[in-house]
């Protein structure tokens, strides 16, 4: 494998202020995914499905509020563990692993996944970061 091919993998974590059973519900539920699912703030969510299950599928549609692009993120599950783990293969082949850790009253959520091509890894970490970041914010105003 020569150093233009090679997989880049890239983690995000966050901390958020909530016990697990309420993280792990709010990260799944199509109606709470389509309120924290967005990577910036001219882009929303406005339908999301999930079969939270091993060979279940996701599917998160992504569009700009201003009507101008959309697309449907799409994975299949691989592995899941109830307020534990996570991990999927999205539909290009890429995979992903989101770890959730809980400590007293917070948990620590680790996601770790393959980076795209077309995009810089930095443009990924930071949208994806944000993301995350939305999902802290939305779990800890509504819990």
């Amino acid at each position: 494998m020569t150093a233009s091919n090679k997989t880049i993998t890239i983690t995000i974590e966050t901390t958020v202020n909530a016990p697990i059973e309420t993280v792990w519900k709010m990260w799944n539920a199509p109606e709470d995914i389509t309120k924290w699912a967005t990577g910036s703030p001219d882009w929303h969510t406005p339908y999301a499905e999930n079969d939270l299950r091993v060979g279940g599928k996701f599917l998160s549609r992504m569009s700009a509020k201003d009507g101008s692009a959309s697309f449907d993120f799409v994975g299949i599950y691989d592995e899941v563990k109830t307020n534990s783990v996570i991990a999927y293969t999205m539909e290009d082949g890429r995979t992903a692993k989101i770890v959730f850790t809980p400590s007293g009253k917070s948990v620590k959520i680790v996601e770790t996944f393959e980076a795209e091509t077309e995009n810089t890894p930095e443009l990924q970490r930071a949208g994806w970061q944000t993301i995350l970041d939305n999902f802290k914010k939305h779990v800890e105003s509504n819990s």
